[in-house]
């Protein structure tokens, strides 16, 4: 390994290369001053910015990048000798897209065919303190600045491997399609020169990233890298992994969320059924190890057991609602000579309901441990697994596997843990799968919330605008992805769970309009229930249900719902995107009685959304939003398929929870089960006509997208419905009958 690859006068933003001597080009990218010797990944922990440092406070994902900032550049790559690329992925891909833009960004750096590189999931790695989290829509922000430097920086040891051998100067070569080219028509292969490539003595000009205008590939609508295999079945998720002697386990759960094991009657019985290999008593519930899962899940249904309590036993939705509302600060404006909308909301509990539900392999033995599972947060995860099992971290390792869809869930690594446990408790490697109903029952939920928004107006013009928010507790003691934070936010007091949580409200949720005197406050209620972030967090909840507000502001002052929108908007860039939806969702069309359309805005993570749609109420039994049009901003767009994707996605999520889909919580349970009973959308129930409008590169960086594309939705559904109705919505989901037998406890 080396440092003389950086050149003479590089600024301390410079990035110190390290290579490993093989047939193949491999190296690492660290950010870091030039001054300083090249050091191992793992030689210390580096020091957070101060706060003079901070550049934008007013954006949580700006804090993530800080936070991460000192490590954002350990990034591996490898140029192998066949030309194939592959590139380390320290974030975790649960069916957003994350590696197929990565991908692109590579590609493109490397000027080397997409199909040559192959992105991989890293594993755990505690030196990334604080830069292997994925959420916060912040991976493409966090990732776009290094990802580009570290394929940049081969790229260029690439050209001065060829210019050695041509004896040329690399400046008179260029790259395309995977090869060195000179002057007079010599080419050579990137595979061809990856061993001269890591050759520690070559002597290196620095590298610089493309600028926007030379892009090729990135900005261009790409197809998903792992889509074939996703579609054929190749594609493996954590139990299609094959771990020697690693066995089939379920777990017998508690009849309320967070019951304990007192005794277990029958142990002797259903340890001698068919299968059965191990039955084992963990803090969550009564593991079962068989043979196979069908007899796994036979053992643990014929388990007789005593519970204890759990800590929301008492608990069902009205008591909920009561607390709640009881936690809802009052308003500080009062409406005395003014005109006013006044306006209070419920918003149910919802589960993540991912495809693929918990699961994880683990094989423990007694001097070291071995993790599979979807994880967003893997190193607390692996520092948390090493301390329940008494092991030193160094022996503990954990692989990320791609997981099918998360929504926040996989912030928590609850199956790694308790795999981890069994596995331990079994003295045997276990395959560890929550069922459906494990999933849905007692799996963490978005927190139920309620909402009292006060507007003043006079002469058309809006005075105040308050917004108090009185939320069930989210829990964040995954902290920022690392022990260090997930135990401050264990803490009672101080910096625990309730400042992470006003941090993330505070940077996330602002109203982008001029709306007088605005403010939005949050005031959390523990319940012991567990929760977890649903995407968007606060956002989905709280700007949805201000977007309603602000309709009902459009009508009481006699304007149109856009137009009123479009006065009131600070900035340009804001106007475009609701520009772009009414012209071509045409606002204000003729429509049938029972039929309307519906318009809302939403602006995080620099990124900005209009929502467009038309539903259709005429069979109460049914409503169904039946078009839709998204327009999306995001400064720079690095791969606008994947964009669209993303606004489906959150347009997917807003109708099942605007529209059915809710948890019902019944003396410390939820009552839904499976999808049959926890009504998400389903394909009838999705419109048939979307169009997602991508607005072509306004900025030379990326914004966020992951968590954008809910709030707007469920605005302008919630505007549409209320405008073919004539009624106000106030409780969500809108149809939260219980239609359905629960599943036993």
């Amino acid at each position: 390994m080396t440092g003389q690859d950086h050149a003479a006068g590089q600024s301390r933003r410079s990035f110190l290369t390290y290579l490993v001597a093989a047939p193949t080009l491999a190296l690492v990218t660290r950010a870091g001053a030039d001054a300083l010797a090249p050091q191992p990944a793992h030689a210390v922990v580096p020091s957070l910015p101060a706060i003079a440092d901070l550049i934008d406070l007013g954006d949580l994902g700006d804090l993530f990048i800080l936070a991460g900032a000192p490590t954002s550049a350990l990034l591996a790559l490898a140029v192998e000798a066949d030309g194939t690329i592959r590139f380390r992925l320290p974030r975790e891909e649960v069916g957003q897209g994350l590696t197929t833009a990565v991908a692109m960004l590579v590609a493109e750096e490397l000027d080397a065919p997409l199909a040559d590189v192959r992105v991989e999931l890293d594993d755990a790695r505690p030196e990334l303190l604080f830069n292997q989290l994925t959420g916060s829509s912040n991976s493409i922000r966090s990732l776009y600045g290094p990802v580009r430097q570290c394929a940049a920086t081969a790229r260029a040891r690439l050209v001065a491997a060829a210019a050695h051998r041509w004896n040329l100067s690399p400046a008179a070569l260029t790259t395309s399609g995977g090869t060195v080219r000179a002057p007079d028509g010599r080419t050579a292969d990137y595979g061809d020169l990856a061993a001269a490539a890591a050759d520690p003595t070559l002597i290196v000009l620095g590298a610089t990233p493309k600028k926007r205008a030379g892009h090729t590939l990135v900005g261009k609508p790409t197809g998903r890298v792992d889509a074939r295999a996703m579609v054929t079945g190749a594609l493996q998720y954590t139990l299609d992994l094959d771990v020697p002697g690693a066995k089939p386990c379920v777990v017998r759960r508690p009849p309320t969320l967070g019951g304990t094991v007192r005794t277990v009657t029958n142990l002797a019985a259903v340890r001698a059924m068919p299968g059965v290999l191990h039955v084992v008593t963990v803090p969550t519930g009564v593991a079962v190890v068989a043979e196979t899962f069908g007899q796994a899940i036979d053992a643990k249904t014929a388990l007789q057991v005593t519970w204890g309590p759990g800590p929301a036993d008492q608990l069902s939705d009205d008591q909920i609602r009561a607390k709640l509302r009881a936690a809802t600060p009052p308003l500080l404006v009062p409406p005395l000579l003014t005109p006013y909308v006044d306006a209070e909301f419920d918003f149910a509990f919802v589960s993540h309901a991912p495809m693929e539900t918990n699961s994880a392999i683990a094989d423990v033995r007694e001097d070291r441990a071995e993790i599979w599972s979807g994880l967003k947060s893997p190193i607390v995860a692996r520092e948390t697994i090493a301390a329940e099992l008494g092991l030193p971290l160094s022996k503990v390792t954990v692989h990320v596997v791609q997981a099918g869809g998360s929504f926040g869930r996989r912030l928590f690594f609850d199956a790694a843990l308790e795999a981890a446990r069994i596995s331990k408790a079994c003295r045997r490697p276990v395959r560890l799968m929550w069922t459906r109903v494990d999933d849905t029952r007692h799996g963490r939920m978005r927190p139920a919330t309620h909402h009292k928004i006060r507007a003043t107006h006079l002469l058309g013009e809006v005075l105040s605008f308050e917004h108090r928010v009185a939320a069930a507790e989210t829990d964040f003691r995954h902290g920022l992805g690392e022990i260090i934070t997930a135990t401050a936010a264990s803490l009672p007091l101080g910096i625990g769970n309730a400042t992470l949580a006003q941090t993330l409200f505070l940077t996330t949720v602002k109203s982008p309009y001029h709306f007088g005197l605005t403010t939005q406050a949050l005031t959390e209620v523990p319940t012991g229930i567990p929760t977890a972030s649903w995407r968007s967090v606060y956002s989905a909840n709280t700007r949805g249900a201000e977007e309603i507000v602000v309709d009902e502001l459009a009508a009481r002052t006699g304007r149109d719902p856009y137009r009123f929108r479009r006065t009131f908007l600070k900035t340009d860039a804001q106007r475009a995107v609701l520009d772009k939806v009414a012209a071509e969702g045409s606002w204000g069309r003729p429509m049938e009685a029972g039929c309307a359309q519906g318009i809302a805005f939403h602006e995080e993570y620099k990124s900005r959304t209009a929502c467009l749609v038309e539903i259709d109420t005429r069979d109460p039994d049914h409503v169904r939003v039946t078009k839709a049009v998204i327009a999306v901003d995001v400064g720079l767009p690095v791969n606008p398929r994947g964009l669209e994707a993303q606004m489906i996605g959150g347009l997917t999520d807003a109708i099942s929870t605007t529209l059915r889909a809710g948890l019902h919580l019944d003396k410390g349970l939820p009552l839904e089960g499976s999808y049959s009973q926890f009504h998400w959308a389903k394909q009838r129930d999705t419109p048939r006509d979307v169009r997602v409008f991508v607005l072509p590169a306004t900025g030379e960086e990326p914004g966020g997208a992951g968590e954008l594309g809910v709030p707007a939705a469920v605005g302008a559904i919630a505007n549409a419905w209320s405008r073919a109705t004539g009624s106000k919505p106030r409780s969500f989901p809108l149809d939260f009958d219980v239609d359905f037998t629960p599943y036993p406890r």
